[in-house]
């Protein structure tokens, strides 16, 4: 069965002081999904979000909120962010010794389960915990800022991973974040991803969130095309 294709619009590059207002207009555009960046300064160089907002956004949208845990200890929080309103909870594979069993642990407390991985982990390092995952969310920047360059480097690892998750768990879907834009889109699409997370093609497009929102939408839909030729 055909996968969907998503837009995960990353809050990480909103204007902060209209966020409802710019929630509610990325999903009035088509956004499927609002991805929230956690970041804690120590696995990666920002600090960003906390559970506080997750819970905001939770009282602004019905939308999936896609819940990126770039922290160290993730266990700690997990629960937290899961009471906040948290959807889908991801984890990065290189801040978890024990990560099999905190995949576990985000599907008892009923979320879907996401893994991480950064540009310079190789695939393979995923190979024992593929079973348990919905998404794997493949880091095309390294985590920290939203605005850098997309390595197209990383459209191999999506066309590994997707078939390494063809043999283990079909069902899964391949996320994609950083540098995602109407021009990088098709690339990554076509390589094997399912969704793709964007924040300053949305909310720093000069002709507004809609404009943005719809030229991802448009990429998404020629590359489709293009694929199908």
């Amino acid at each position: 069965m055909e996968k969907p294709l998503l837009i995960s619009s990353s809050i990480l590059s909103a204007d902060m002081t209209r966020l409802g207002e710019q929630i509610r207009e990325a999903q009035d555009a088509g956004v499927d999904w609002i991805h929230i960046d956690v970041i804690d300064g120590h696995f990666a160089p920002n600090i960003t979000m906390g559970p506080f907002l997750v819970e905001a956004c939770r009282s602004i949208t019905t939308m999936p909120l896609d819940v990126h845990l770039m922290i160290e200890r993730p266990e700690r929080y997990i629960k937290m962010f899961s009471q906040a309103g948290a959807n889908i909870l991801t984890v990065h594979v290189e801040a978890c010794p024990h990560v099999y069993h905190i995949l576990e642990e985000i599907r008892a407390l009923g979320c879907k389960v996401g893994v991480s991985l950064n540009p310079g982990t190789p695939a393979d390092i995923l190979m024992e915990v593929m079973h348990l995952v919905d998404l794997v969310l493949v880091m095309t920047v390294t985590p920290g800022f939203s605005g850098q360059k997309y390595n197209k480097n990383m459209e191999k690892k999506v066309v590994q991973i997707r078939r390494m998750l063809d043999d283990i768990n079909p069902q899964a879907l391949i996320e994609v974040d950083g540098g995602i834009t109407s021009d990088t889109l098709p690339g990554i699409m076509n390589a094997g991803a399912q969704v793709f997370v964007a924040a300053t093609a949305i909310f720093k497009n000069p002709a507004g969130i809609k404009a943005g929102v719809n030229a991802l939408q448009a990429s998404m839909h020629a590359g489709k095309e293009i694929n199908r030729l």
